[in-house]
């Protein structure tokens, strides 16, 4: 997905479409390894605070998946210092909100207060960094697994289509590369975690040394890094090990896949595997994706749901991350439209685009989406896509927290020649995973037996 981030200070609204944004921030390191971004913003009275872990389900392994989500529940279940409810206490208190997240590639958990709750939210952050494992026990543990599998249950196994995504994800990448397992893990998995496997997981990843600290808002600098310093400062560094991770073995030819699940009509699911975040071609495929699906004009909303009437909707994207990309265009077929004719309408499409590239309208109008999304992105300092998250996904995909303007420069960039060397590259149907949800074929009662006659 785009990465073009809601790092922009109020006065870069009126720039120019020409102008790159920009935003001032200022950044520094402790002694113990942590990152920290300050962001200063006197709009309104409000401070939003994130830490950004450098771990996902990428730094998982075979056998022992689901350690990073599970971290996002354990998290919340206290501390040395903070026992069980008293975090939301506090941040409920204070009038603010709070939650975590887990992907892929990173953990975020954040806070979004009136700016003089400030010291309240980096005691909460401290603690989870730096005194969590001597009050995780084993009670714990028990109780959090089954949260996250009743989650895994009422997300994907109950859920109409819920499981297409992991035989989607298992087909697209072999077992060994960390993208071929859901974020959430699975049942087996989490079953067998001990609490040793746990605690491991712990001082592997979250560290000082693993963790970027953004704090954007109504703040003082000066203050903000004294306070910083004294919550954070006395944590012990720990840093995380080297990673090695090799490479995802391409995919030769397509491959066809069939599940069945309890649904009132098919989907067809398509997926490429692609360039990762930031890579060449990654950026014209999102473009791509806009193109192909987004609004009515889009190409194939256009065709297959407006003038043939053939689907009931129809979604495609770039899924862009840290190790590889994805591709995938997800059709739900008008009732008695068969899926092999969904599949030839988007090959006729993509053929298309590969053969004469996108219209220049079609390209700008996708490019003005992007932008939009940047400017209705900039509101919030905190929260699921503030711009405190934003400032921590910047420093820890490029390096560089300010990398706002070079990211939008990277869409305004690509040519419509661009999108057309994309789409041959990288999305030929030789080279993908085709996958069929296909309605459950019901199972039949058994026939009644005839009642036996009674003797007269």
């Amino acid at each position: 997905m785009l990465t073009l981030l809601a790092l922009v200070a109020g006065a870069a609204l009126a720039a120019p479409p020409s102008a790159a944004p920009s935003i001032p921030f200022q950044q520094f390191k402790l002694p113990n390894g942590l990152h920290v971004i300050l962001s200063e913003d006197h709009t309104a009275p409000l401070v939003g605070v994130e830490v950004a872990y450098d771990v996902g389900s990428k730094d998982e392994k075979p056998g022992r998946t689901g350690f990073a989500h599970l971290y996002e529940h354990l998290m919340f279940q206290g501390t040395e210092n903070l026992p069980k409810g008293e975090a939301d206490r506090l941040i409920e208190a204070a009038g603010g909100s709070s939650n975590g997240s887990t992907s892929t590639d990173r953990t975020q958990y954040w806070e979004q207060v009136p700016s003089n709750a400030l010291e309240q939210m980096l005691f909460i952050q401290s603690e989870r960094m730096g005194h969590l494992l001597p009050t995780l026990d084993q009670a714990k543990l028990d109780n959090q697994r089954e949260v996250v599998r009743n989650e895994r249950r009422e997300t994907y196994e109950m859920r109409p289509y819920g499981l297409a995504w992991k035989a989607l994800l298992e087909n697209l990448w072999n077992p060994e590369f960390p993208y071929h397992w859901q974020t959430i893990g699975s049942h087996e998995d989490l079953q067998a975690a001990s609490l040793d496997d746990v605690k491991e997981f712990f001082q592997r990843w979250y560290g000082p040394g693993n963790a970027s600290l953004a704090i954007v808002g109504d703040i003082d600098p000066v203050k903000t890094r004294a306070l910083v310093e004294k919550y954070f400062g006395g944590i012990p560094r720990a840093d995380p090990p080297p990673r090695q991770v090799a490479p995802p073995l391409p995919l030769t030819a397509e491959k066809r896949v069939t599940i069945q699940d309890d649904v009132q009509l098919p989907r067809l699911y398509l997926a490429w595997q692609t360039p990762r975040a930031y890579a060449e071609g990654d950026a014209a495929l999102d473009l791509l994706g806009d193109i192909l699906a987004n609004g009515k004009s889009s190409r194939l909303q256009k065709r297959m749901v407006m003038e043939e009437r053939i689907a009931q909707s129809v979604m495609a994207g770039q899924q862009s991350q840290d190790l590889a990309g994805m591709f995938v265009v997800i059709v739900t077929p008008k009732p008695g439209t068969r899926i092999e004719t969904l599949r030839t309408v988007v090959d006729e499409e993509l053929a298309r685009i590969a053969q004469d590239g996108p219209t220049a309208e079609e390209l700008q109008r996708a490019k003005n989406r992007i932008e939009a999304q940047v400017i209705f992105s900039l509101e919030p300092v905190g929260g699921f896509g503030g711009r405190a998250a934003h400032l921590n996904s910047y420093f820890w995909e490029r390096g560089d927290p300010g990398y706002l303007g070079k990211d939008l420069e990277r869409y305004r960039a690509v040519t419509p020649a661009d999108i057309r060397a994309a789409a041959a590259t990288w999305l030929a149907n030789t080279r993908r995973v085709a996958l069929t949800v296909a309605q459950r074929i019901p199972t039949p009662f058994p026939a009644a037996s005839a009642p036996a006659k009674e003797a007269r």
